[in-house]
């Protein structure tokens, strides 16, 4: 039996020390050269190198790859029949792999719905607090909303009027239009007798109607009662049964015609009488029906039509093609509908836009309802109807399925903010419920920095009642802003969209969001995180990797940056050089240790090699002037841009470095230039753009539109190469034309996978 122990103990002991590193053996994956490769787990492991040299192929291609092949393997035979097999990496055997996240440098969610509040699940938590804890008040009065029961609403109105005759009423309609003959017959088929349009007393008679095209409010009188304590049950009943057909609200009218007293079982405001529905977590969400603003359906902005790329020069004539739209003067039914008007309204087709009348400018450009007589009398008239060409590009926007006519559209629109909910997003009612003095859009428009401190303020603000509820979601919420800060995100707001961050914040996001998981005994893998990072904030990052290994994680971070690098337990470096000159480990071990090695990192940590700096460029003497410029941040901002020479802006982040250049800028050049729609940010003017001929912008956007473009296909070389072969003599004997050579078209193209080389599966059954 001590054999058989002893045996036991050290199988177990050599398992232990086996999972105490990840070993990777014979690793071949794109330009790795079967490199054998020892990882200290629950480090923070750092792979450098040249660009190119085999970091990705190592940390990406081959460990997370091998970690996602495993984790689809331990599927069941039914799931894995729709996944089918995953390619196995280039490798002869990994040891040691824990469960993968891998963290890359990749575009964030495009879907304009999408948040830093949502993403985080910052926003889901708020939305529950203020659906438990917020007080709601009256968007008509101010005052705070009260909700009372049955019993509460009887002991107050024999309070109030006792001895007092009053009418109980049962509010149906409310400001609404219509003439509600069919609701007249069932209130009196329920037995009713009379009812109180717009404040008159009405008996209900067959066939009785309100006008129309008037807006009504309409009570039941479901009760006339001397208020008193032996009519209590009485009262109770009438309580009861205006409750019932005034959907949990009524009406008190003493007989002396004083003001009305209104009631409600609902969330109500005492004054004007306003009833909000129970407030759940969906009534702050900007994602569903119940909470999203209903003129821009939860978006914050609404299209709205330019008239300046529609009439771009008004001295032109619409057969000049002075209206974009419409284009250059053709036979066409369009024009012969613009001759009428113009008979009509003394102008022709070759009148300046300018030189129009006003209204028919009007007629042209928003339509009438009226049919408009072309001719001088009965005899000769041309009836005509004119729908407007704005009406008809907002009739294609929204109706027509072709993305062509819905994308030509959309170059004669901006958005701007949505005038309902002023960029909110949300309904009326949901942004009057608050919690100290802040509605929930409030919150999420502050910099995460002042959001934290007005969660750590907010206990002092609240009752007993609120605290019960709200303590254990304050404090997650807290906890996962604070994760954000650890990763120097401190100046970006909840509601800001996931499509205006950079590479490198979306990044930041989401290892905060792994962070806020505290997942145990992960491997995490991830792509340079400190792109775009001012230094200020780089030792925050590392911080923030260092937590996230010291709850029990291995942390690999593919990584340039030499702070990283020698704060890192273990350091990787891949070279010597790259593409087929690398794939090789050339130095490895503790940062320290990297110093003795012969490599080029080496190098450059010893200070051996330095980047000289360039020699200043005098430029051409010209320069590009913006004044005034305010957007975001911007405090009327004046810069002045040298041309010939290489400028550069800098700042930490979020100091507004994207929306002066990529939001104010670029624009500016870009609709000089290109007519482009986008619309720069508020400035008040811009000096020297005639010694400028066009701009280019290089962004982090993927540069190809579908997964089979490639350098070869985006650059135009492959278009080369396929006329090359289209040219040998075996292709003109066969008949191949340059398309028999393309992945992108039939006939070129492996149809099973459509060209792309590889087949995606959605995994619709998890």
């Amino acid at each position: 039996m001590r054999k058989g122990k002893i045996l036991l103990l050290s199988a177990t002991e050599n398992m232990h020390k086996e999972n105490e590193n990840i070993e990777v053996f014979g690793a071949r994956e794109h330009n790795l050269k079967n490199i054998d490769v020892t990882l200290p787990r629950e480090k923070l492991i750092v792979i450098t190198g040249l660009s190119g040299s085999g970091k990705s192929s190592l940390a990406f291609d081959t460990i997370y790859s091998e970690g996602q092949r495993r984790y689809m393997e331990s599927f069941s035979a039914y799931a894995r029949q729709f996944l089918g097999s995953m390619e196995r990496p280039d490798v002869d055997k990994i040891n040691g792999l824990s469960p993968v996240i891998s963290i890359e440098q990749k575009t964030t969610n495009q879907n304009p719905r999408s948040t830093v509040g949502t993403v985080t699940e910052v926003y889901d938590f708020m939305r529950l607090m203020f659906a438990r804890a917020g007080e709601a008040y009256s968007y008509v009065t101010g005052e705070k909303m009260v909700r009372l029961s049955d019993a509460q609403i009887i002991d107050i109105i024999i309070n109030e009027y006792d001895g007092k005759n009053v009418m109980l009423l049962a509010p149906v309609v409310k400001a609404r239009k219509g003439h509600y003959r069919e609701l007249f017959e069932q209130i009196r088929s329920s037995g009713f007798l009379r009812v109180r349009i717009d404040g008159e007393l009405t008996e209900l008679k067959k066939g009785l109607q309100a006008d129309r095209y008037k807006t009504h409010d309409i009570e039941i009188v479901v009760d006339r009662i001397e208020v008193s304590t032996k009519n209590r049950a009485r009262l109770t009943d009438s309580v009861s049964t205006a409750m019932k057909h005034g959907k949990n609200t009524l009406m008190v009218l003493p007989d002396e015609k004083k003001k009305v007293r209104f009631f409600s079982r609902n969330l109500m405001c005492p004054t004007s009488g306003i009833s909000y529905d129970e407030p759940a977590p969906n009534t702050f969400s900007f994602n569903s029906p119940y909470g999203a603003c209903k003129r821009c359906n939860g978006l914050g902005t609404i299209p709205e039509i330019d008239l300046k790329t529609v009439m771009p020069d008004p001295k032109k004539s619409i057969k000049q093609g002075g209206l974009t739209p419409v284009g250059e003067y053709r036979d066409t039914w369009i024009f012969t509908q613009l001759q009428a008007l113009g008979k009509k309204f003394g102008f022709t087709l070759n009148t300046p836009l300018a030189d129009i009348p006003e209204e028919a400018l009007n007629i042209i450009l928003y339509g009438t309802d009226e049919v408009l007589s072309s001719g001088s009398n009965a005899s000769t008239a041309t009836s005509l109807s004119f729908d407007g060409i704005i009406n008809f590009i907002v009739a294609q926007m929204e109706e027509n399925p072709t993305y062509a006519i819905k994308k030509w559209a959309q170059n004669f629109m901006q958005t701007r903010q949505c005038p309902e909910c002023n960029g909110a997003r949300l309904r009326k009612e949901s942004l009057w419920f608050k919690m100290h003095d802040k509605n929930i859009a409030e919150l999420a428009a502050m910099d995460l920095g002042l959001l934290q401190q007005w969660f750590a303020k907010l206990h002092k603000h609240l009752t007993a009642r609120q605290k019960t509820i709200a303590t254990e979601v304050v404090k997650e919420i807290t906890k996962r802003i604070g994760f954000l800060l650890d990763v120097g995100l401190d100046y970006v707001t909840l509601n800001r969209s996931t499509r205006s961050l950079s590479g490198g914040e979306s990044q930041r996001i989401r290892l905060a969001t792994q962070i806020g998981s505290q997942l145990v005994g992960v491997l995490y893998i991830l792509d340079e995180p400190s792109i775009g990072l001012h230094q200020r904030d780089n030792t925050r990052l590392i911080q923030a990797l260092k937590n996230l290994r010291d709850i029990g994680n291995t942390v690999i971070v593919v990584e340039h940056d030499r702070e990283t690098i020698e704060a890192a337990d273990y350091v990787l470096d891949i070279g010597p050089g790259a593409g087929v000159h690398g794939g090789e480990i050339v130095a490895q071990g503790k940062p320290d240790e990297l110093r003795s090695f012969d490599s080029l990192t080496s190098k450059y940590l010893n200070g051996e090699i330095r980047i000289p700096p360039s020699q200043l460029r005098k430029g051409n003497g010209k320069k590009v002037t913006l004044t005034g410029a305010t957007g975001n941040n911007l405090k009327n901002v004046t810069a002045t841009f040298p041309l010939g020479k290489l400028i550069c802006v800098s700042g930490v982040s979020g100091s507004g470095k994207s929306t002066l250049i990529n939001e104010t800028l670029y624009p500016i050049l870009n609709q000089h230039f290109y007519r482009g729609v986008t619309k720069p940010l508020p400035y008040k003017s811009i000096k020297g753009l005639e010694h400028l001929d066009k701009v280019i912008e290089i962004d982090q956007s993927p540069i190809g539109r579908t997964p089979r473009s490639n350098p070869a296909t985006y650059t135009g070389v492959f278009t080369d190469i396929r006329t090359l072969y289209a040219q040998l003599p075996e292709a003109k004997i066969r008949g191949y034309a340059p398309g028999w050579f393309s992945f992108n078209v039939k006939g070129g193209r492996c149809e099973t996978c459509q060209g792309e080389g590889m087949r995606v599966i959605e995994m619709n059954f998890l």
